[in-house]
């Protein structure tokens, strides 16, 4: 697939127009400098044409601190995979040293690159935008991402650059999205599956803002794996980026077909991982709950029991979700995970037939529920299910009273034991029957 990266120095409005070309808020925006890390893709498609976008974190060339010496990596690896790349300057504070040695990193890779003077939006700052011409990138575009101007042009000239020919739209991707609090591996255990470093993993907490998502085929079937930043107590994210990446891994916790759990083994469960399960749980998302780390535990024979029987007391409403000890480190069961996900989301679409349902609800469960209530028949006229993804039921009851909610705990497992919606969370809608009011007498 042609490829077209974004890249240039801290704080000039990559992401910016990033998010104006896919026409999405895909990446991070702040005033910020440095909010992008990782790459960042979107496939942008226009009538027979098809591009990847590509959105990289500042680069500052020679820098050796642990984070932006990975940003720096990872713009690398975007400028060698391009086939095109803008180079972003910002019009308003005129030609930099830094914007040179950004230019020169370019030419030292070959890199075919066009210069992108962003924040024009007067045209006595259009009439010095041609002086970054001097960077050796030819054409210059003069835009502004934030009000849309000369966007369009840049985006004609793209497409023009693009070969025809799409790629068939995957109607059955499994979107995955791995969530948990900071520092547990979320990264590693994405960078694991790929085999390579898409994502920058270091031991500083919350290394990972923007949430970062690829595409993996595996044994038939296509999943789009999507990392999101750690979720932290909200009276620990002080810093905008933190709180507008919290703000985005909810976001594509909500979209995901599936959600990884990830726990750090050697920490075990916490209040807040108990917090953010809870979240999917809102969200109606099925869970695959992940304890990592698993090679800095010692163990005997009965450690996984142990440990299992104990992370669930913490997270009594997750009793529907899987457990898997893995370890992105050594690669231990991580592959496994691909096979949950797909069976997770599987699980979560099941339809049950209006008649087949009843038929079970008022046999079998009617009958245990006599036991159950010391000869108390079951209040149901009748039930369906109305949508999936979570599985969702209406029951119709007879009376003005709704189930005790141990009863409706019952129904739950019933219907999962009878129908396994594996991994996936069971939505009951109850509607009494509305008793008519007396009539007053005279």
């Amino acid at each position: 697939m042609y490829r077209v990266a974004i890249v240039g120095r801290p704080n000039v409005g990559k992401s910016t127009l990033f998010n104006r070309l896919a026409r999405s808020r895909r990446a991070l925006v702040g005033n910020e400098p440095g909010m992008t890390r990782d790459r960042i893709f979107h496939r942008i498609r226009l009538d027979d044409r098809e591009f990847e976008l590509v959105d990289t974190g500042g680069i500052v060339p020679d820098e050796r601190e642990a984070i932006p010496e990975k940003v720096l990596e990872q713009a690398e690896l975007a400028v060698g995979e391009a086939n095109l790349v803008l180079l972003v300057v910002d019009a308003r504070a005129g030609l930099t040293p830094l914007d040179g040695e950004v230019a020169a990193f370019l030419q030292s890779r070959g890199a075919d690159f066009w210069i992108v003077a962003n924040k024009v939006d007067v045209d006595a700052i259009e009439a010095d935008a041609y002086a970054f011409s001097a960077l050796g990138g030819r054409p210059v575009f003069p835009v502004s991402a934030e009000h849309n101007l000369g966007v369009g042009d840049l985006l004609d000239r793209i497409l023009d650059r693009v070969p025809e020919g799409v790629l068939p739209a995957a109607d059955d991707e499994i979107r995955v999205a791995i969530i948990g609090r900071p520092n547990v591996g979320k990264s590693s255990l994405l960078n694991r599956l790929i085999g390579e470093e898409r994502v920058i993993v270091t031991d500083v907490p919350g290394t990972t803002r923007d949430a970062v998502d690829t595409f993996l085929a595996h044994q038939g079937r296509n999943y789009r794996i999507v990392d999101t930043a750690g979720i932290r107590r909200k009276g620990k994210t002080d810093r905008m980026a933190e709180k507008l990446s919290v703000v985005m891994a909810r976001k594509h916790m909500a979209m995901a077909d599936v959600v990884l759990l990830v726990l750090d083994a050697a920490e075990g469960a916490t209040k807040l991982d108990a917090t953010i399960g809870g979240y999917a749980w809102e969200e109606g998302r099925p869970v695959v709950i992940v304890v990592n780390k698993w090679d800095m535990v010692e163990k005997d024979t009965h450690t996984m029991v142990q440990r299992e029987r104990d992370y669930r007391g913490r997270m009594r409403f997750l009793d529907y979700a899987p457990m898997i000890f893995v370890s992105a480190l050594t690669g231990q069961r991580v592959f496994k995970l691909l096979e949950l996900a797909a069976a997770a989301r599987d699980g979560s679409r099941v339809r049950v037939p209006t008649a087949e349902l009843n038929a079970f609800l008022q046999g079998e469960v009617a009958t245990a529920m006599l036991r159950r209530h010391s000869g108390r028949k079951f209040p149901l006229k009748y039930a369906c299910q109305v949508s999936s993804s979570p599985p969702t039921f209406v029951l119709f009851l007879r009376g003005g009273e709704k189930l005790h909610f141990s009863t409706e705990r019952f129904l739950s497992n019933r219907l999962r034991e009878r129908w396994r919606f594996f991994a996936s969370p069971l939505r009951i809608l109850q509607k009494p029957a509305i008793r008519a009011p007396r009539k007053k007498r005279r």
